[in-house]
């Protein structure tokens, strides 16, 4: 993948983070405060926790850090897939975000 590619796909995934916050602080009381600054994406909800989305151009990959640790992802073609193993960028998001937030969230592309 060239390094437009990879900023065209990336750039949709935070577009779709924050339009997913906006949906969900329409839809619930969960109250996300989301904050970008170039390519990160700061997610804050009511507990003060946070999860932090940020691009690595230099390696093509996504990075996510959450309570429960640091994720990298990698685009296979249709998806971004942890690097080791645990799973589609969006799903693991929705995970981190509901257990943050105390309630069910869901984050898609």
């Amino acid at each position: 993948m060239t390094d437009l590619e990879y900023m065209d796909r990336a750039e949709a995934v935070l577009q779709a983070i924050e339009l997913a916050c906006d949906r969900i602080n329409d839809d619930s009381d969960a109250d996300i405060d989301n904050q970008r600054v170039g390519g990160m994406i700061t997610l804050t909800f009511a507990n003060r926790s946070q999860i932090v989305i940020n691009l690595q151009k230099p390696l093509q990959e996504i990075w996510l850090a959450a309570r429960s640790g640091g994720y990298h992802y990698q685009f296979d073609g249709s998806q971004w897939q942890d690097t080791k193993g645990q799973g589609e960028f969006f799903a693991h998001l929705s995970r981190e975000a509901s257990a943050q937030a105390g309630q069910p969230l869901v984050f898609s592309s």
